[in-house]
């Protein structure tokens, strides 16, 4: 026969337990909203007949949750007419219940509010019991509002480090992509620019780009990612030379010193008659599509930046003929990991790309990356940035 205090002590565990699973689910969401519904269905029919969530920002409630759904509507227009039940113990409210409001408080602020009802007296643990719930989530909640305000500052400063629109660039079809690897928490170590610098000594039409490798992801790396993309349009800007420009840039991170980062780059020039000029420092080399299918590597390596101080960088000139397409890419793509086999290995890009002989910027750059995308089941780790230029004269 079970005594009074071993079913005490049963029901004291069975609270417990419901306690733990509640944290557990509350904690395993970071959705502001996902956590006040989930809030009101915890407590809901196990602690009350009803919940009504309110937030600081909001006068009406932003959940409501009743054992039965047909009365939902009722309790929202007796919380219209009676307002909120009072803080404390709850008390008769709306003539029937007994109902009380439990503040969501989390490190000092208040964010919101859970009342909570029930058509007969609230037991004493059953109380306690909502309180503790309540003040569970609002910690919950609190971490997911922290989250939500820095994923929102870390894709702000994403969207300033990349390019706010593409040139127009007469005689090429020009084609960019780029993903970061995270869900927007963390600033991406890849980026790309396109952009007009001054015309020639003959005005002949000239625009430069680049595509960039950062390690390292987070401040740091944005930081040096605003740096190049900044120190590259100002350069090309004042008419500087591919070569003196990377130069120059190489300096500048060295001189960050310890808040500095590796950097592997991809530099170039295109002029309208198709003159083409590339600095290749540490980045996968660029390849060049012939109509035909084949592949060429017009680039040749040097040291990415970063590392050596009073580095001298040389220029490799060639001519992008009409219906040749120049890729480039971080290694994002090259490096896209199926198990133990990468996407590069084995001239495995080199194939992917002569299989898109003839067609268009975009349609080359969309191949690649639904090949990115179907290499593996796997999500990626990486970042990935892709420029795609191609000769239409």
């Amino acid at each position: 026969m079970t005594t009074s205090a071993e079913l005490a002590d049963r029901t004291w565990r069975g609270w417990m337990t419901y306690v733990a699973e509640a944290s557990e689910l509350l904690a395993g969401t970071l959705d502001p909203g996902g956590i006040v519904a989930l809030t009101a269905q915890i407590v809901v029919p196990r602690l009350a007949d009803w919940c009504v969530a309110y937030t600081t920002e909001s006068t009406s409630p932003v959940y409501v949750w009743h054992t039965d759904e047909d009365q939902s509507d009722a309790l929202k227009e007796l919380l219209a007419a009676e307002g909120r039940p009072s803080e404390g113990p709850p008390v008769p409210w709306g003539n029937t219940d007994l109902a009380c409001t439990i503040p969501l408080v989390a490190r000092g602020r208040t964010l919101g509010a859970i009342c909570v009802g029930r058509a007969v007296k609230f037991p004493p643990d059953h109380y306690e019991l909502a309180e503790e719930i309540v003040r569970r989530a609002a910690l919950s909640l609190d971490n997911a509002l922290l989250y939500a305000e820095q994923k929102a500052t870390s894709l702000a400063l994403q969207r300033s480090l990349l390019p706010p629109e593409l040139p127009d660039l007469p005689g090429f079809d020009l084609a960019v992509g780029y993903r970061p690897a995270g869900e927007g928490a963390e600033v991406g170590g890849d980026f790309y620019d396109v952009f007009s610098c001054p015309p020639g000594p003959d005005g002949e039409l000239r625009w430069r780009f680049a595509i960039g490798d950062v390690c390292g992801t987070g401040p740091e790396a944005a930081a040096v990612t605003g740096l190049a993309r900044h120190a590259l349009r100002i350069l090309g800007g004042e008419g500087m030379p591919l070569p003196d420009v990377v130069e120059r840039l190489n300096q500048l991170i060295i001189d960050e010193g310890s808040r500095g980062k590796l950097l592997t780059l991809l530099h170039g020039e295109i002029t309208e008659s198709g003159a083409l000029t590339l600095v290749c420092a540490g980045h996968p080399p660029p390849l060049i599509l012939a109509p035909d299918g084949s592949i060429t590597d017009p680039a040749t390596p040097q040291p990415l930046l970063g590392v050596i101080d009073d580095i001298e960088f040389t220029a490799d000139v060639l001519a992008l003929k009409p219906g040749h397409v120049l890729f480039s890419c971080t290694d994002g793509v090259t490096e896209r990991r199926d198990g133990d086999v990468l996407l590069g290995d084995g001239d495995g890009l080199e194939r992917l790309l002569a299989s898109c002989a003839g067609l268009s910027a975009g349609a080359v750059a969309a191949a690649v990356e639904r090949a990115v995308d179907g290499f593996s089941s796997e999500p990626g780790h990486d970042d990935m940035a892709i420029v795609v230029l191609r000769a239409n004269r």
